[in-house]
């Protein structure tokens, strides 16, 4: 696969791109319009490449040729957590129409697009029908699933939908892509993500602590939980939600840009999860968590991984989308 060139659009901080390198395929530029990414990106992955900004602005003239697109565009307009917007949004909804574009114009081949599920079933399955006809009349054939990414090598729960396409004029009718299952790679555990060496215990000496007893104390959760028993099992994963706390073993919540609230309990205490253990439950490699580490903060980190695509799961569909059009 190393003759496949790509692009990395809505690259955020380059999951995806991650997820294609490891299959040998090469980079040959983004676009992401979010500066802080762009700075953690540039501390990935170096400044070598250009970032061409808004795709919705960009000449497609002024790109390289390239055979891959990979894109999570926005998601806040199709989840359930949004605004539920949809393709009415003027600046997220869109981008869309402006990947399509792009496609065209560049005769790309293959693509892999992510979003939330929420996407499926957003005005009743019309925006879904819709962005499906869009690649379909631009002369792709698309396949869609949703993966769980605790099912491809990192102990975090993220369902996702994804879209794989490839240019029908180079498959036969009877082509049909197989979704991956699982990843075939390492899986990693939970307490080989949650290693940050850095002071981000969670006790009594902080104000956020006594707001924490007395949301255990509200009417949705009291008398369910005592500290001493939430305290009794390492790697205890806790998230503090509006109303109700949930509690999990082995595996975290989904990340996301705006929750900030993930405890976990190692050696006897609670531990707020950091950026850089937010990272690694992406799979981001240690050395590119390390590059970021004291020169991105926290918060900033815990809203970029929210963001991200998780890449293993972007490794094992390029690689199956390779093989079914016989490119392995």
């Amino acid at each position: 696969m190393k003759n496949i060139k790509f692009m990395d659009f809505c690259a955020g901080i380059g999951g995806g791109r991650i997820g294609l390198e490891n299959l040998g395929m090469s980079c040959l530029g983004y676009s992401e319009i979010d500066k802080d990414a762009e700075i953690t990106y540039k501390h990935f992955f170096g400044g070598d490449e250009k970032n061409f900004g808004d795709l919705m602005k960009i000449n497609p003239d002024d790109l390289p040729n390239f055979d891959f697109m990979v894109g999570g565009f926005p998601c806040q307009t199709f989840s359930i957590i949004g605004n539920r917007c949809g393709l009415r949004d003027k600046d997220r909804g869109q981008i869309i129409y402006g990947l399509v574009n792009l496609l065209k114009a560049k005769d790309v081949k293959y693509f892999i697009l992510e979003n939330v599920k929420g996407l499926v079933n957003h005005d009743k399955g019309n925006t879904f029908k819709t962005v499906l006809k869009l690649l379909d009349n631009a002369g792709y054939k698309v396949s869609h699933e949703i993966l769980n990414s605790l099912n491809f090598g990192v102990p975090q729960m993220r369902e996702r939908i994804y879209l794989v396409g490839v240019q029908k004029r180079l498959i036969d009718d009877d082509f049909k892509f197989e979704f991956p299952k699982k990843y075939n790679g390492n899986h990693k555990k939970l307490e080989e993500c949650l290693i940050d060496d850095e002071e981000l215990t969670f006790d009594e000496k902080l104000s956020s602590y006594k707001t924490f007893l007395k949301y255990l104390d509200n009417k949705y959760n009291k008398n369910k939980y005592d500290i001493d028993n939430l305290l009794s099992l390492d790697y205890t994963v806790i998230d503090t939600r509006q109303s109700d706390l949930r509690i999990y073993h082995k595996k975290t919540p989904t990340l996301r840009r705006g929750r900030h609230g993930i405890l976990y309990v190692k050696n006897g205490k609670f531990r707020k999860l950091s950026g850089y253990e937010a990272l690694l439950l992406q799979n981001f490699p240690k050395r590119y968590a390390n590059n970021v580490k004291g020169k991105v903060s926290n918060s900033k980190l815990l809203q970029q991984s929210g963001n991200a695509m998780t890449s293993t799961v972007i490794e094992e569909l390029g690689y199956n989308l390779m093989k079914a059009v016989g490119n392995v």
